[in-house]
């Protein structure tokens, strides 16, 4: 078996793990699939494909790319790709950019909306496809990394799940990648020669706070060569008993949730 096969075997058998463990897909599904450009959305869009061929259940898949006017984008790559290998999809065009830089300085992380800004359009395309559920392609690391970012910098305990409904309560979103490592499916895209568009918005700034956890990780794998294993596996290993969010029934000493209202608070040290 060749080193293509094998990749595409593991990646397989994790996607889906993770469909069965999380209901992602079922009967009668029109997905839509988000494709950035990137390594993880092509990759995606290949897996569920190829677990479409051989689930018991049909399913649609679309694929679907915004382009965001960025400058020098050039999507000619990712849509001679998509027609040589007969995807259903379609290609939306909104220019995100200019609004993102008009509201931001050079100085600012534009991640964040410009994130907000593409999710707005995805949502009313998906509505509009008639889509029932909306496929991104984050993978175990970016899981990991939202949870750093958010023990470290707004005090929670906050990941990435892989089924979650919209706040507008109109889609309901998937992540079937969120058991496979980034390093695994780099390399299959490599193997693959997927045609990679570069990211020249946020892509482009330097010291992104999440790069930097990126290489925290990197760094804690180091010394813990399991550790990005164990932290996933510690995602659906919760014990809220053991934790300090006075909101949820203390297991332990069977009391219920205290009263948020004027309740002490933990001392400063």
């Amino acid at each position: 078996m060749s080193e293509l096969e094998l990749l595409e075997r593991d990646l397989s058998r994790a996607v889906g793990r993770c469909v069965g463990d999380f209901d992602l897909l079922e009967d009668g599904d029109r997905v839509m699939v988000c494709l950035s450009g990137g390594k993880d959305s092509y990759t995606m869009l290949d897996l569920l494909e190829r677990l479409r061929r051989r689930a018991p259940i049909r399913f649609e898949l679309v694929a679907v790319h915004l382009d965001q006017g960025q400058p020098g984008y050039d999507g000619r790559p990712l849509r001679e790709w998509l027609a040589a290998s007969g995807h259903a999809h379609r290609i939306l065009a909104e220019d995100t950019y200019s609004i993102v830089t008009s509201k931001l300085d050079a100085a600012s992380t534009y991640c964040s909306l410009c994130s907000r800004l593409r999710r707005g359009v995805l949502y009313n395309a998906a509505e509009e496809l008639g889509c029932t559920k909306i496929a991104l392609g984050h993978h175990r690391d970016d899981a990991l990394e939202t949870l750093l970012l958010n023990l470290m910098f707004t005090g929670s305990i906050k990941s990435m799940p892989a089924r979650l409904r919209s706040d507008d309560g109109r889609n309901v979103v998937i992540r079937p990648l969120l058991y496979c490592a980034e390093e695994t499916i780099a390399r299959y895209a490599a193997l693959r020669g997927y045609p990679i568009l570069p990211c020249d918005l946020c892509g482009s700034q330097e010291g992104l706070m999440r790069q930097q956890v990126k290489e925290l990780l990197g760094e804690l794998e180091a010394r813990a060569p399991k550790a990005r294993q164990s932290m996933l596996a510690a995602l659906a290993n919760v014990r809220a008993s053991h934790l300090l969010d006075r909101t949820l029934v203390n297991v332990a000493s069977d009391r219920p949730p205290a009263s948020t209202d004027g309740a002490r608070r933990l001392p400063l040290l």
